[in-house]
């Protein structure tokens, strides 16, 4: 299976011509019945070896964090970082490995945070007398968001220094989620009480990130470059943080909820479910599946249906979302036709045709 990125270079390379590359995109399209604009690819594997090298991967780098942690705490995070970026150099420049790219650039990412993390912790008997010899509270957290900021910063920076030598198209994804650690962090330790608004915070941050998504997005309409492969982890990161964000807002875990809160979520759900296909993209539907679950659960047992409200639950949305699959690009023509001027903005409804010869 070839990917988009896959034919763009192969066309950089002269292997084939333009032309011929969308005239075969535009006949997966009409093979598949669908636009391929809406099947919102994205490279994950290239073949087995791709599971047989991340295997190996995480066992080797699990292994070089263990002995290098035994030896002195941030040295596991040195370690595991120094070997992640080595071996990216061969299986990511040279091999263009999917998964393990993937792998192997959270695992440099966390291995910055784990030894900057440990050298906190390392030192933590020194440390913690020295923060509560300030009596202020508020200074005390001042000074702790202070250092989680200087933590995020530092790993958004690697993420940068990363994405300039690989550019795996997670690594955005991975500093814009730095980022918003520095941001979180910086409030909270500037304003002690913001600490009590930590959904609205995170939901700020989603709806940031999903903007930030839609500027690469954007960018690539017809997604047949990496950009669109970076916006695809933009809006995986940002469908949690805005979906989860939501819904504790609203208390539906804090207790059996009632329902006008059930219809709310099944409602909202529909309103996410109309963004998902304005911007084509999957994401928040996925982060908001169990919430509508355990809405239209309680519902049903709200109904009487005790013993099968269960089976119930999976029927009707199962059902649904594989009529909203069958249906994805016929839906979208109708919310994207409401959408006026943005339409022009958003991923092509109906893929262009190339003339051929």
């Amino acid at each position: 299976m070839y990917s988009e990125q896959d034919l763009l270079t192969a066309v950089q390379a002269g292997a084939i011509s333009p032309e011929a590359a969308a005239a075969l995109r535009h006949h997966v399209a009409a093979v598949r019945a669908t636009p391929t604009v809406d099947e919102e690819h994205f490279r994950l594997l290239t073949g087995f070896n791709d599971i047989f090298v991340a295997i190996a991967s995480a066992l080797l780098l699990s292994a070089i964090g263990w002995i290098g942690a035994s030896v002195w705490t941030p040295l596991g995070g040195v370690a595991v970082a120094a070997a992640a970026w080595g071996l990216a150099e061969y299986f990511t420049r040279q091999r263009r490995m999917a998964l393990p790219s993937i792998l192997l650039l959270l695992a440099f990412v966390g291995g910055v945070a784990a030894a900057l993390g440990g050298m906190i912790a390392d030192n933590a008997e020194t440390i913690e007398p020295w923060l509560k010899s300030f009596q202020s509270e508020q200074v005390q957290i001042a000074i702790a968001g202070g250092v989680a900021a200087i933590i995020a910063a530092l790993t958004a920076l690697a993420a940068w220094v990363h994405w300039r030598r690989f550019m795996v198209p997670i690594t955005v994804a991975a500093g814009a989620v730095a980022v918003v650690g520095v941001a979180l962090s910086l409030v909270i330790g500037l304003v002690p009480g913001a600490k009590d608004a930590v959904f609205p915070l995170v939901f700020a941050a989603g709806l940031g990130m999903f903007a930030f998504a839609m500027r690469w997005d954007m960018s690539d309409r017809e997604r047949t470059t990496r950009r669109s492969d970076v916006a695809f982890w933009l809006h995986l990161a940002a469908a949690p943080m805005i979906a989860h964000s939501v819904f504790h807002m609203l208390g539906v875990f804090d207790a059996a909820i009632g329902v006008p809160t059930a219809l709310l979520v099944i409602a909202l759900y529909v309103v996410f479910a109309a963004v998902a296909l304005a911007v084509d993209r999957r994401a928040l539907l996925v982060s908001s599946l169990a919430y509508v679950l355990y809405a239209l659960l309680s519902l049903f047992k709200t109904a009487g249906a005790v013993e099968l409200s269960a089976a119930f639950t999976g029927l009707v949305i199962g059902s649904a979302l594989l009529l909203l699959s069958a249906f994805w690009h016929k839906g979208r023509a109708l919310v994207v036709g409401l959408t006026g001027g943005l339409a022009d903005r958003l991923p092509p409804v109906n893929q262009p045709r190339v003339a051929m010869a």
